[in-house]
């Protein structure tokens, strides 16, 4: 097989899917559909197979390309691990602002979220959580001289406050975090791993998200909303919540782009969704209604629920539960989060198929029989269904 050579590399055209260009000793190209170069290298290493980034072509060479192949090899024959000399040679560039906890933890953050596909709503809320509870005491430090003590009285404290689940899931990240560390050669061990066990905090009491789910009080709530006398967009958010059901964060990240007024539907990206499928909700009357009313306010771009000093901005995470703690109901009684419990009880009650009812949830139940997640099944059903739903709080409303 021929050498690669400059011409050939030049003249490499994208195909639909990517494909590879063999040089010699192991490196090769592959050629990506939007026409990028990316160098690799194969070497063997305790009996498998490895691959090695050597960057991409035309920033480096060909000839450069080959030399790396050939350091890579040497290492390889006086056994030496080429990919673990590439960590410790990256950690040892790395200043010493670099490698503080805080920075870190801004790295593994960005890392875990893409490859995790996580939402951008739950990004902010971990990031907040490490904001607020471990980066005042522990940001600073090089993550080297982080100590399972140090992490034990951050997790203590928010224990202390009555955050035993925001404590919970605080120790799962950062043992991800130091994990991450210890991955890239920052830390010689994951200090956090023998934070695990049962002792370091209390199990955690199951609840439930608190919902109405009376009819007499639950047109009381909604006649509440009504005379809720905070800003026009949260009592907006506040009014369009118990008719979509959908999770609170897809509410408040909601931009008008996603929502298609003439055919009364709201398709929520996959990105944005728990189980990261796209998700249907029909429009009802009622919400279309709202949607309406607020379109000439932060319309017809952007946002729909955007902050009232920054339309940049989305409603902040507990907004809509403040609302609702204005309109005189206690987190033990009604969440915004617990609307979605609320149509269940309810339309369950009311003898709506549980299938129209689980689909319209976004639940993640999947039938491996049926292949893929279907998010267009029972659609003509589930508009049916939001229009009844609607009609029926509106009669609860004007008892």
């Amino acid at each position: 097989m021929a050498k690669l050579s400059d011409t050939k590399l030049r003249n490499a055209k994208p195909r639909e899917r990517p494909y590879k260009l063999f040089d010699s000793d192991g490196l090769f190209v592959i050629v990506t559909p939007n026409g990028g170069r990316w160098w690799r290298q194969r070497y063997r290493w305790a009996g498998k197979e490895q691959l090695l980034s050597l960057g991409t072509y035309p920033e480096v060479s060909l000839a450069a390309a080959r030399e790396r192949s050939g350091e890579i090899r040497k290492q390889v024959a006086n056994e030496i691990d080429p990919s673990a000399s590439r960590q410790e040679e990256k950690a040892a560039r790395r200043s010493a602002a670099e490698t503080t906890y805080k920075a870190i933890f801004r790295e593994w953050l960005a890392e875990t979220g893409k490859a995790r596909k996580w939402t951008a709503d739950h990004i902010e809320r971990v990031d907040r959580r490490f904001e607020v509870h471990f980066h005042p005491w522990l940001g600073p430090k090089p993550i080297a001289d982080v100590t399972d003590d140090d992490v034990l009285a951050c997790l203590r404290r928010m224990k202390d406050r009555d955050l035993l689940d925001t404590a919970h899931r605080a120790l799962s990240e950062n043992d991800a975090l130091f994990r991450y560390a210890k991955r890239n050669k920052l830390v010689k061990h994951n200090v956090v791993a023998d934070l695990r066990g049962p002792d370091t905090l209390p199990k955690v009491k199951v609840t439930h998200h608190a919902s109405l789910t009376d009819p007499a009080q639950v047109g009381g709530l909604l006649r509440a909303i009504d005379n809720y006398h905070g800003g026009f967009v949260v009592k907006c958010a506040l009014k369009f919540a118990p008719l979509v059901f959908v999770r609170p964060g897809e509410i408040r990240m909601a931009t008008w782009s996603e929502f298609d007024l003439d055919k009364a539907e709201w398709r929520i990206p996959a990105e944005r969704m728990k189980m990261r499928e796209q998700h249907i909700v029909p429009l009802s009357k009622q919400a279309l209604a709202i949607l309406h009313e607020l379109h000439p306010l932060t319309g017809p771009e952007g946002l729909v629920f955007p902050q009232a000093r920054n339309a940049s901005r989305p409603l902040s995470e507990n907004t809509l539960n403040v609302g609702l703690r204005a309109c005189g109901y206690t987190k033990e009684q009604q969440t915004a989060h617990g609307f979605r419990s609320m149509a269940s009880t309810l339309l369950n009650e009311r003898g709506f198929n549980r299938d129209w009812i689980e689909r319209q949830l976004a639940h993640g139940e999947r039938d491996n029989s049926r292949g893929s997640y279907n998010f267009a099944e029972y659609l003509p059903e589930r508009r049916r269904m939001m229009q009844e739903w609607a009609d029926y709080l509106h009669t609860l409303r004007a008892r």
